[in-house]
């Protein structure tokens, strides 16, 4: 059986609108929220932005020792992030959710490469 461009599309928003129902991508996209409105995680990636700029900044001219300090203080602030608990409970949520959707392209791929190998 052949499908239409348009009913392809049409399973793959099904399938979207399915993923987004599952507890653990409401659960992300819950997290996900809560941290974009942590004001002490705004201001400490704003810092590593401003310290990376600094950086770059530095590398270009050279000063070697002043970009190995940088980087010493852009690792302490990530380190003050992720043991921030909300930061830490993300991590572990994005994980399984990334799993989660590596083994449906998985699974997609391996059903597609089978239709493609019966008419062969």
């Amino acid at each position: 059986m052949a499908y239409s461009k348009e009913e392809i599309l049409n399973k793959v928003e099904e399938i979207t609108n399915r993923l987004d129902q599952l507890e653990e991508v409401e659960r992300y996209k819950a997290l996900e929220a809560r941290l974009n409105e942590n004001q002490k995680v705004k201001d400490l990636i704003e810092e590593i932005k401003k310290l990376q700029k600094q950086a770059v900044n530095l590398q270009a001219y050279g000063k070697v020792n002043a970009v190995k300090e940088i980087d010493q203080k852009i690792d302490a602030i990530q380190a003050e992030i992720d043991a921030i608990p909300i930061v830490d409970e993300f991590k572990s949520t994005q994980v399984v959710v990334n799993d989660l959707l590596q083994t449906l392209i998985s699974n997609i791929d391996v059903k597609v490469n089978e239709k493609f190998r019966a008419i062969e």
